[in-house]
């Protein structure tokens, strides 16, 4: 295949998990919890790797900013899950890894950031405080963590899957 080829390829199985990621968030949410998004986020780990899925958590997030009205917690619960679980799958390989990365980024990163970016959207600290996204956000984490390892252990074993692998990681 040729590299022009390659990155068509790379690009449409993008979109796919962006599609996926918009299409099933709203679905599985809870108000303030967003547990499918970490689901796409940790397959898109192991799947696409770190520069891909950090692509595809930040459109996700502005599609979902712009189409359901979610407020900068769309991109700051998103995008440093995303980044730790790409770059901590690459570095060991392990789906463990990239759910850590995703609670890490997500639950604990993501969630004490938001707190200045929601002050600066709203103009108001009344009813705000530094922790006030943690259990919410570490929540959403753990339980699309989990869904997101018990899928990856039979699709891990999918030859297609082994393939965009292969696409994204050599």
């Amino acid at each position: 295949m040729t590299n022009k080829g390659k990155q068509t390829e790379k690009l449409t199985i993008l979109a796919i998990m962006i599609a996926l990621d918009v299409v099933l968030s709203p679905i599985f949410r809870v108000e303030g919890m967003a547990p499918m998004s970490s689901v796409i986020n940790v397959i898109g780990a192991t799947m696409l790797g770190p520069v891909y899925v950090t692509i595809m958590a930040t459109l996700c997030g502005i599609i979902r900013m712009l189409i359901m009205g979610i407020p900068p917690l769309a991109l700051t619960g998103a995008i440093f899950g995303a980044v730790l679980a790409g770059i901590f799958y690459k570095i060991t390989g392990k789906v463990w890894a990239a759910c850590l990365g995703e609670i890490i980024g997500t639950g604990i990163i993501g969630s004490l950031l938001s707190y200045p970016v929601m002050v600066l959207f709203t103009g108001s600290t009344n009813n705000l405080y530094w922790f006030v996204y943690t259990p919410r956000f570490i929540g959403a984490a753990i339980i699309g963590s989990v869904v997101a390892s018990i899928v990856l252990l039979k699709l891990i074993k999918v030859k297609q899957f082994q393939k965009i692998q292969q696409l994204f990681f050599n």
